[in-house]
């Protein structure tokens, strides 16, 4: 049954938990309504860090709003995935009204629309929230309180026993063995603080008039909640993806056998839409294409080897051979969430520079990049586009697919840059190129 609020028809959605469990009122009601509505193409989409219904459908609604005039033949069906995750109410969004997207704060605390945020992303912890919440208004100057920070913030996203999310953090394995978490959570949370501070003034510099300030160390304070926020997101995103949306598929794949499934993903969104390859049950081939839209996790989660540590590859290493189709990766160098502040998080302590040049990408960013910033790395025949190019050509028929978007993925301000600037009708063009959908 479509969703009256939504511009396109049938539209489904897909409901998880954090662990992957999906809600079966809503999964059995798209097994079956696929099949009676006759849809040939299913377009899947699966947000990144919004944290309500209301949020991701809008930005649904938008994003698949062109594409029945830009297929008019096609019997296409639409689903919306919505996971446990959230967005820090400072983050600006491209187009979305103040609703949505708030102001970003002239100090470094949590306002009333993010408390909500952690209190409904990590229930169960509202002591820890007002604590957090009381050092980042305080502002204390001693060290001891950035250390104490720091542990809070820790304790706040761990893994609560006995879930399996613990399992589906890393995004490269060396010898079979997945990576450490990031040093954030395990070095000096002070050291943690300055350098993200370091790294937020260069960014806030880059794109204001006022130019450069002397970094504080609780800009920093809050800049490392975000990111430990966001990496048990992309914990989570796994699990989602792996143990969630892949059985779905496989499940579909049975229902409907005749269904060209298009995965699309946005931001954690790419990455939960990439472990769901992994979750395909054997045999299954029904996925078509695979589009990711400024891909929050490493370049080399598909390289067999990493090109600075041969015993270590991607833990998605060959995934991409599940799709029959291309696995198409949408990258922006305005994107400065995760030119900047992605290898910095993923590769926090520890590295004698200056956080100004790790941010840069001139130290960390080869090593420790995400795929939106500069595309799927080390995966041998991966062929690149520019958008323009990518929407002239066909493109092939398997394998990665690196597209510069940047000429349309360019608009917003610190600290996430364009990371959220995707709702272009050239990107809706693209995933229906991707999957040849006419």
């Amino acid at each position: 049954m479509a969703d009256p609020a939504m511009s396109v028809t049938p539209y489904w959605e897909l409901v998880f938990d954090a662990d992957g469990d999906p809600e079966s009122r809503l999964r059995d009601r798209l097994l079956a309504g696929v099949a009676e509505r006759g849809v040939r193409d299913l377009i899947v989409f699966a947000h990144g860090w919004n944290n309500d219904r209301s949020g991701a459908t809008r930005l649904y609604d938008r994003f698949f709003a062109p594409v029945p005039r830009l297929a008019p033949a096609a019997r296409i069906g639409y689903v919306g995935v919505l996971w446990p995750a959230m967005r820090f109410a400072d983050e600006p969004i491209p187009d979305f009204p103040r609703a949505v997207a708030a102001d970003p704060p002239g100090r470094p605390v949590l306002d009333k629309d993010t408390r909500h945020a952690l209190l409904e992303t990590f229930p169960g912890r509202a002591i820890l929230v007002d604590q957090i919440a009381r050092l980042l208004e305080q502002q204390p100057p001693e060290d001891a309180e950035l250390e104490e920070f720091g542990r809070l913030v820790r304790t706040l996203v761990e893994v609560v026993a006995p879930g399996p999310q613990a399992l589906f953090a890393a995004d490269t394995v060396a010898e079979g063995v997945p990576q450490s978490e990031p040093e954030m959570f395990a070095g000096s949370s002070a050291a943690a603080c300055e350098a993200f501070a370091r790294a937020r003034t260069e960014c806030d510099a880059s794109g204001s008039p006022q130019g450069f300030r002397i970094p504080n160390p609780w800009d920093g304070a809050h800049e490392l909640l975000r990111q430990a926020t966001y990496y048990a997101m992309k914990r989570r995103a796994g699990t989602v993806g792996e143990r969630g949306l892949g059985r779905v598929v496989g499940q579909l794949a049975k229902a409907a056998p005749g269904v060209r499934v298009h995965l699309v993903g946005h931001s954690f969104g790419a990455r939960l839409v990439s472990f769901a390859l992994r979750g395909l049950p054997e045999g299954v081939r029904t996925v078509k294409s695979v589009t990711l839209l400024q891909g929050a996790f490493s370049h080399y989660a598909f390289a067999a080897r990493l090109p600075h540590d041969a015993r270590a590859g991607g833990v998605l290493q060959g995934q991409q051979n599940r799709v029959d189709g291309p696995l198409v990766c949408c990258h922006s160098r305005h994107d400065t969430a995760l030119g900047t502040m992605y290898p910095l998080a993923s590769r926090m302590a520890g590295d004698s520079r200056s956080a100004a040049e790790s941010a840069m990408g001139r130290v960390l960013g080869a090593k420790w990049g995400a795929m939106g910033h500069d595309g799927v790395q080390a995966v041998p025949g991966t062929r690149a586009y520019t958008l323009a190019e990518a929407l002239k050509a066909r493109l092939p028929a398997a394998g990665c697919v690196n597209v510069d978007a940047a000429a349309v993925v360019r608009r917003g301000g610190p600290p996430a840059g364009a990371h959220s600037d995707i709702l272009h009708a050239e990107l809706a063009r693209l995933v229906l190129a991707a999957g040849r959908v006419r």
